[in-house]
């Protein structure tokens, strides 16, 4: 198959982000929702190569498929699953499986326990996300269980662990609080004699400005792929980032026309009159129709703005002098917008805009 896009996904990039989180903490790696849309053969192929020891991914089937591609030595941790879930393969794969609720230790303990194996068992805690983890009430009981458990033989508990819901923000007083929570809970813990190998808490905006938040280990995702967790604290260039993916089309028609043409649907721009260029990317591709009218390309060393609506397929750009056949870079190459500035463009954040490009886009891996 083969169309008239492609999004080349850089090595070298990936390696050196992956130094860039290393020099703060020993780091797990996330690849979960086919890295960022990167690819996640590739990536955690690099990965593995560059001696990264942890990959996270978050849903447990896309873990079972990682374990298939990194083999059995790195660790793997996954931290999404539902009652029923498929929990005797996670125990069969050695991986290493969140749990933050009473029901899904049972069912990793029960699974276990078929198995004639013992779970890793990584607790999250509820800092202040109010989305996975044992609420901190319910702690005590927790661990009660888990020292029966891990007493039995069916679990060791490797982890306690958490998410922040506000480390990219200027405001830390939120981050600050949920250290705090953390720590309640690893006093909590101790006291009931759960003792983990480790703890983990920051991502990559925690890793980035919150010292405190590193703990044993970090877990980046966004700045591996050269991205901002927050473009408006520090450009990921400021950041010492370099972006690993370069998405790009050939432009398939060119026209001039003339003022008071109609752009797109909807007509909701009117050319002053120029020369357009049609580029085969749309919504159905990833690309957010939120974009319409603020986004950028570089095609021909100009940028180039979107004119009128992106269409599931295509959108429109108004460049002088541009044919068909040239290639319009939407983002991550020289002199072109970053991904970070395309979330700003869609009102959304950069990483949504990597992840979302879709399967009709070819990942070329480039050194």
């Amino acid at each position: 198959m083969s169309y008239p896009s492609r999004a080349y996904i850089s090595k070298s990039a990936f390696e050196h982000n992956l130094e860039v989180a290393r020099e703060l903490a020993p780091t797990m790696a996330i690849v979960k929702a086919n890295a960022y849309g990167h690819g996640i053969e590739f990536i955690s192929r690099w990965g593995l190569g560059a001696g990264v020891e942890w990959f996270g991914a978050a849903q447990l089937e896309e873990a079972l498929h990682l374990r298939h591609l990194v083999g059995p030595v790195p660790r793997v941790f996954t931290w999404i699953y539902a009652p029923g879930a498929n929990l005797r393969a996670a125990v069969e794969n050695v991986l290493d499986v969140s749990v933050g609720s009473q029901w899904a230790l049972r069912e990793l303990a029960t699974a276990a326990r078929e198995v004639g194996a013992t779970a890793r068992v990584h607790v999250e805690v509820d800092t202040g996300m109010a989305r996975g983890g044992v609420n901190p009430s319910d702690l005590d009981a927790l661990a009660a269980e888990l020292c029966r458990l891990q007493a039995e033989g069916a679990i060791e508990v490797v982890s306690l662990w958490s998410h922040l819901a506000n480390a990219d923000s200027d405001d830390d007083s939120l981050t600050i609080a949920q250290t705090a929570r953390f720590e309640e809970a690893r006093a909590a813990f101790a006291q009931a004699g759960v003792v983990p190998e480790m703890f983990h808490l920051a991502a990559s905006g925690g890793a980035l400005w919150h010292p405190a938040t590193r703990y044993d280990m970090i877990r980046p995702g966004a700045m591996l792929y050269g991205l901002s967790p927050n473009m408006r604290r520090a450009s990921a260039e400021s950041l010492g980032l370099e972006p690993v993916m370069r998405l790009e089309a050939d432009v398939v028609a060119v026209r001039d026309v003339p003022a008071g043409t109609g752009i797109s649907y909807g007509h909701t721009e009117i050319a002053v009159g120029g020369h357009l260029a049609v580029v085969p990317l749309g919504y159905g591709d990833g690309i957010p129709r939120s974009a319409s009218r603020n986004a950028y390309v570089s095609l021909g060393g100009e940028r180039a703005k979107i004119m009128g609506n992106v269409c599931m397929d295509q959108f429109i750009v108004e460049v002088p002098g541009a044919a068909e056949g040239d290639v319009a870079v939407l983002f991550g190459g020289a002199h072109a917008p970053s991904a970070d500035d395309w979330g700003e463009a869609a009102g959304t954040i950069g990483y949504e805009i990597v992840t979302r490009i879709g399967p009709r886009v070819a990942r070329i891996p480039v050194a």
